[in-house]
């Protein structure tokens, strides 16, 4: 197949859930996989399911007596049979053609695509998103699977559709082609668009993968390897192996076989897997590629030219979308002065009408991740009330049945060397400072160790003209939200702490999976 003859990619519909059809779907998809909930799950390790006696037991934040289900955990020596599964995998699957590698993507993206309020379902419970932010999830799974399987194809092109220079007597021609064993470490808060996204882009590379899931979201990781398995994916290209980083999270990281690590995730994580990673083991005969997505400390500038009731709106749900706990999330905000107060009280109006419950209710906010996220986050908002002024929210939610509830919270006043302007709290918790004009605003955006998403709101064209050049960040908005980067239309990573810029969703990120090999031959 060639790419000429594929539809162009297209992002994957939203559902409307005031619309009673899809409000009946999800409502009715909730109730299927409410009684699938406490299954038990295998590893995947070549052919083999493997049932452990250790499991990560996964809980529902929204509802902490619901077990939503017990996820087998590899030790070192199921990591190790997982390892010579994959490469023996590698031996065969670095054969196929492109096209035939793209075709089982696309035959997964249908596949989830007929039952895609199922997998939306299955996040409510598991990740305590509410219906938009799990559908937007799932969709955005189904856009990678497309694009990347398209992206393949156009590679394997690649000499007809960028020609080298001729060069007199010679036939020349570039082709792309797989690394070897790759480590996939995908995050709790895209469990299903950001797990899919990293392993379908290595795999349709022609790469074979160990694919380690977060400890808080398993079970939507290994429906997704269940997934490709319906697809008709061979053995061996996807391993399952969940477990903990300190036993197998690092030997995985480490082991000379491991040619590549794809990893998202905390900044903390994420240098500790580049520095293990540059370490060279013995029997290794490459420099390990580590591809890092990492976090964001991101924000939105207001000037006084601009829409304030749309910058209001932006910095809200940018702060507060799926509790803020998104790399994305706007969890700063900078005002100039003339318009300063009046932006403040339309937050705050905002954020107090921002409801909390239960997200199978499909409130707008729901519970953050887990205790430790829950524990640390209230530690923070108690950090806050000495470093700025308490205007919204400030503690735990009163919300029924048990689970990890916090009100959405802002802080006015802050400093922009304040803990809370300058660390990654990865919850609801906006912090809201005044600037004289939007240069200084400018450059209290930029005061960040990280470099992932900004917003930028005015009617000017030369400051939004300067914003765009000095706003240091990977992926810059102009008068809208922070958040809800689409694939193929914004490619998303970030700059500094925030990561390698991989570009996830765009067209080079294939490139990080494959290695370019120019073969010349005498005519």
């Amino acid at each position: 197949m060639k790419s000429t003859m594929l539809p162009p990619f297209a992002n994957e519909p939203f559902a409307d859930f005031s619309n009673p059809a899809d409000q009946a779907a999800m409502e009715a998809a909730l109730h299927k996989v409410k009684g699938e909930l406490g299954r038990d799950y295998p590893l995947w390790i070549g052919p083999e399911k493997v049932m452990t006696e250790s499991k990560t037991v996964s809980v529902n934040p929204g509802n902490l007596g619901e077990v939503v289900g017990r996820v087998s955990k590899a030790t070192r020596e199921w990591a190790e049979k997982a390892m010579d599964a994959a490469l023996a995998a590698f031996e065969t699957w670095k054969r196929v053609p492109a096209a035939e590698r793209a075709e089982y993507l696309f035959k997964a993206a249908g596949l989830m695509r007929e039952r895609k309020h199922e997998f939306s379902a299955m996040m409510v419970y598991e990740a305590g998103k509410n219906w938009a932010e799990a559908d937007a999830d799932t969709a955005e799974a189904i856009d990678f699977l497309e694009f990347y399987g398209r992206e393949m194809i156009r590679l394997s092109e690649t000499n007809e559709l960028r020609p080298l220079t001729p060069a007199a007597g010679e036939r020349n021609r570039l082709t792309y082609i797989p690394l070897g064993v790759g480590i996939v470490i995908p995050p709790w808060n895209f469990p299903l668009a950001i797990c899919a996204g990293m392993t379908s882009a290595a795999v349709v590379s022609g790469n074979t993968v160990l694919l380690k899931p977060a400890s808080v979201t398993p079970v939507i990781a290994h429906k997704f390897v269940e997934l490709m398995e319906e697809a008709g994916l061979p053995p061996g290209v996807i391993n399952f192996v969940p477990g903990s980083g300190a036993e197998i999270g690092d030997y995985l990281v480490a082991h000379p076989k491991t040619r590549f690590i794809s990893f998202t995730g905390s900044k903390e994580v994420g240098l500790r897997i580049n520095e293990l990673a540059a370490k060279t083991s013995e029997g290794q005969i490459w420099i390990k590629r580590v591809v890092a997505e990492m976090g964001g400390k991101d924000g939105i500038v207001v000037d006084e030219t601009a829409d304030l009731e749309a910058a209001a709106q932006a910095i809200v749900a940018s702060a507060f979308g799926f509790q803020g706990q998104k790399c994305s999330a706007g969890s700063r905000a900078f005002i100039v002065e003339p318009v300063y107060d009046e932006v403040v009280e339309r937050v705050r109006e905002l954020t107090a009408a921002w409801t909390v419950g239960l997200p199978e209710r499909n409130f707008k906010g729901g519970p953050v991740a887990d205790r430790s996220a829950y524990e640390k986050i209230l530690g923070y908002i108690e950090i806050g009330k000495g470093e700025g002024r308490l205007i919204a929210g400030g503690g735990k939610a009163d919300v029924e049945p048990e689970g990890y509830y916090l009100q959405p919270t802002v802080f006015a006043d802050v400093d922009g060397k304040a803990r809370i302007m300058q660390e990654e709290i990865f919850g609801p918790v906006l912090a809201i400072g005044k600037a004289r004009d939007y240069r200084e605003a400018i450059e209290l955006y930029n005061d960040t160790e990280f470099g992932l998403t900004g917003s930028f709101f005015s009617r000017d064209e030369d400051r939004i003209a300067y914003a765009l050049e000095e706003m240091h960040c990977g992926n810059l908005y102009v008068n809208r939200k922070c958040t809800g980067a689409l694939v193929g239309a914004h490619p998303f990573g970030g700059f500094n702490m925030s990561g390698t810029d991989s570009k996830a969703g765009g067209y080079d990120y294939l490139l990080l999976f494959t290695q370019a090999k120019l073969t010349s031959r005498k005519l």
